[in-house]
């Protein structure tokens, strides 16, 4: 489990395609405190640690994981947040967020508001946004401002966008969208598909 609150960013060194799984070795300040096994959110992607050298760490994505997520885009040399799962101990912080990526959105539009950032977002499919309800995207927990049918917004403060990959997105770009949990169990009960 993971809070959606960015621990860091990494820098992607090294991607192998390994038959239909993508192995992707990333270079994190921590990167000497993991573990093999140990689950890391990749742009909001719990991935496992398979291997750890002096200056990166790797992990594997399977072909279900490429089909839902963003990480098939990947490029050397591309910032991803990062986040290690939650200590049992610690403050839930941001919201519970799951690390299972529900699909990529895309970036509609970007708007400087002198303070803050207002970020648009488009889906395909049926999941649903309330405005000031949780969405996860690219692993950065965040909150609905305006939530309409295959479309949200959310502010995003200065901080969060020094400390993501949020400053690099343009319009266009795609990012995982993981939807708030509660609301996946409300729609799975009460809304016909």
């Amino acid at each position: 489990m993971f809070t959606g609150i960015v621990e860091t960013t990494g820098k992607v060194v090294n991607l192998e395609k390994i038959e239909e799984n993508l192995t992707i070795s990333v270079s994190a300040p921590f990167t000497d405190e993991l573990k093999i096994d140990q689950s890391v959110a990749h742009n909001g992607t719990c991935l496992t640690v398979v291997d750890i050298n002096p200056e990166f760490y790797t992990v594997t994505a399977i072909a279900e994981t490429l089909r839902k997520t963003n990480l098939s885009e990947l490029k050397i040399g591309d910032i991803i947040n990062l986040e290690r799962c939650v200590k049992v101990s610690d403050r839930l912080d941001g919201h519970i967020v799951q690390g299972h990526v529900d699909q990529v959105g895309t970036v509609k539009s970007i708007e400087n508001q002198k303070g803050s950032f207002l970020y648009t977002f488009t889906y395909e499919g049926n999941h649903i946004t309330v405005e000031k309800g949780s969405i996860s995207v690219n692993g950065v927990s965040l909150t609905v401002v305006d939530s309409k049918d295959n479309s949200f917004s959310v502010a995003v403060i200065p901080y969060t966008w020094e400390n993501t990959n949020f400053k690099f997105l343009k319009p266009g770009n795609i990012v995982n969208l993981e939807f708030d949990i509660i609301g996946k169990y409300v729609q799975k009960l009460y809304i016909p598909k």
